[in-house]
């Protein structure tokens, strides 16, 4: 099991404040950072105060080139605006991986950072849950973030399934999708990889993978699984609108397609 997400740990360094820096000189590493969101920026720069601005973070690596850790958006606004400097708080002495983890520090009570993003950052911080999703999600060809053939697009469903039960049953899952509705986006839909490895997670040592994919297979490829999860959490009694009870409506449904044709003492 993976331990817990994302570590906050920095070594003793140099640090610098109130350093007013020239915005040109500023460089953004894509692996350590958010994405750009130029609507915020743009949003930031049309009623831009440089005075309410604050200060960024920086990180100012040992050739003497000076990252921006935390502050992107406000850089870019003030070069939309024609403001070439800023006050920023320097870093001195971290490498790549520790501006990744710095860059988490400062922004772990914000909800300015998304969930692939702070994955992606994790996964440049070196963190365990980050880079155990990371290898298990290449062992099957697959990247997190967008929704398409190779990508999964539920985010926090993977980080959930890895984080609460292990890479293993992520593998798992992920083949068992996989064998029972094809490689589609449909197949990697959260709830339904979000039941599927609740099953595993409970069950997991009484089940031969493939006999499941097969028996899966035949109730229907993964957009009636969804419809059908849909209908059963709506009408079942659960919450339509609760991802968990989603999950457990499809955990119902993976459970009952496992027992269908089993004699009573061998079902679930």
């Amino acid at each position: 099991m993976p331990k817990a997400r994302y570590t906050y740990e920095l070594p003793e360094h140099k640090v610098e404040y109130g350093i007013e820096v020239e915005i040109s000189e500023l460089k953004i590493d894509s692996e350590a950072q958010r994405s750009l969101n130029e609507k915020r920026a743009k949003g930031i720069a049309a009623a831009l105060i440089k005075d309410a601005l604050g200060s960024i973070v920086v990180s100012q690596r040992p050739n003497g080139d000076r990252y921006v850790v935390d502050g992107m958006h406000r850089c870019h606004a003030c070069k939309l605006a024609g403001v070439t400097s800023i006050k920023a708080e320097i870093h001195h002495g971290l490498d790549q991986q520790q501006e990744a983890v710095l860059f988490l520090i400062k922004n772990r009570e914000s909800a300015k950072v998304s969930t692939l993003d702070e994955y992606k950052v994790g996964l440049t911080a070196g963190d365990a849950l980050c880079v155990a999703v990371d290898a298990t999600l290449q062992k099957h060809a697959l990247k997190l973030g967008g929704s398409s053939t190779n990508s999964v697009g539920a985010v926090s469903a993977v980080l959930r399934i890895t984080g609460r039960y292990g890479e293993d049953v992520l593998d798992r899952t992920l083949s068992i999708a996989e064998k029972a509705w094809g490689r589609s986006k449909e197949s990697w839909d959260g709830m339904l990889i979000g039941g599927l490895a609740l099953f595993l997670s409970r069950h997991g040592d009484d089940i031969d993978d493939d006999v499941l994919a097969q028996k899966m297979q035949k109730e229907g490829l993964a957009g009636y699984w969804r419809a059908k999860v849909l209908t059963v959490s709506s009408n079942g009694g659960y919450n339509n609108s609760g991802t968990g009870s989603r999950e457990s409506a499809c955990y119902q449904l993976v459970r009952d397609a496992w027992n269908k044709g089993r004699k009573a003492g061998n079902r679930i």
